[in-house]
């Protein structure tokens, strides 16, 4: 009876998060513009999504920016990651807090102070103005901290002896990195790096007061669309997002399966 009541609660929990997600796809293939009344199957919202230029261009700067400060944002955060477990106790647990402060933070404080810094800056120097750069250093900053707390457990895994073995049997600093300490933290630098990516293409509030005219992400272009009404073009392009990041993690999570099988066998 309990095993019934714990696998009912956790049935209801997954239908309360993803029904909505399902109702959306389902609708996107509505051959009307009704949220309420299902008039037919149709593959015109598709068409018609991939045909809007305006979205297009939206899509292509989302894109570039979420694998841009993804991948740069990973390579900063697993930096800092190492740097932080070679710290002493007291430092590392300043910088920890520090780092935990923009993950706490409301995004609307951080978009609004990042706002001010760029235009702080622009002033100092008469040159500048918010756009594709402003908007993906703000991408990179807030991705940052994920990032961190993502390698960070890895690491701290990490026999402590493992990298001066290396370089004791010969390898030089960065090979012995690269060659030895890198393939052991790679599920969490890919957990980052995943992690970074869906909340690049997921933001809107920092987005919003970082970029300028002429320049827009996803969650911009569906903001100013569903002012006017929410246009099935939404639900379509909402629909292939949500495919996207299933399949992604769905890859991460077989190739996660396959090194825990090989981990076992050796």
């Amino acid at each position: 009876m309990t095993n019934r009541l714990k696998k009912t609660y956790i049935g209801l929990i997954l239908l309360f998060l993803y029904a909505p997600i399902f109702v959306l796809m389902v609708f996107s293939f509505n051959s009307s513009k009704s949220r309420s009344n299902w008039s037919g199957f149709t593959l015109d919202w598709y068409v018609q999504l991939f045909k809007d230029s305006q979205i297009m261009n939206a899509l292509t700067n989302t894109l570039i920016i979420a694998l841009l400060s993804a991948l740069i944002a990973t390579v900063i955060g697993t930096a800092a990651a190492i740097g932080l477990l070679a710290m002493k106790k007291t430092p590392r647990k300043i910088i920890l807090t520090l780092n935990n402060l923009p993950v706490l933070n409301p995004d609307i404080v951080t978009g609004v102070s990042l706002m001010v810094l760029f235009i702080f800056v622009f002033n100092i120097f008469k040159a500048g103005s918010l756009g594709f750069m402003t908007l993906l250093l703000a991408h990179i900053t807030f991705n940052i901290p994920y990032v961190i707390l993502s390698v960070l457990p890895k690491l701290r895994q990490l026999d402590p002896n493992l990298y001066e073995a290396a370089l004791d049997l010969g390898a030089k600093p960065l090979p012995a990195f690269i060659k030895v300490i890198l393939p052991e933290i790679m599920p969490g630098v890919v957990t980052g790096w995943i992690l970074a990516f869906t909340l690049s293409i997921d933001d809107f509030i920092i987005s919003f007061f970082t970029t300028g005219s002429g320049v827009s992400n996803l969650s911009i272009i569906v903001f100013s669309m569903a002012r006017r009404g929410v246009n099935p073009k939404i639900n379509a392009l909402s629909t292939i997002i949500f495919a996207v990041v299933m399949l992604l993690l769905y890859l991460v999570n077989i190739r996660s399966a396959r090194e825990g099988t090989k981990g076992l066998r050796t």
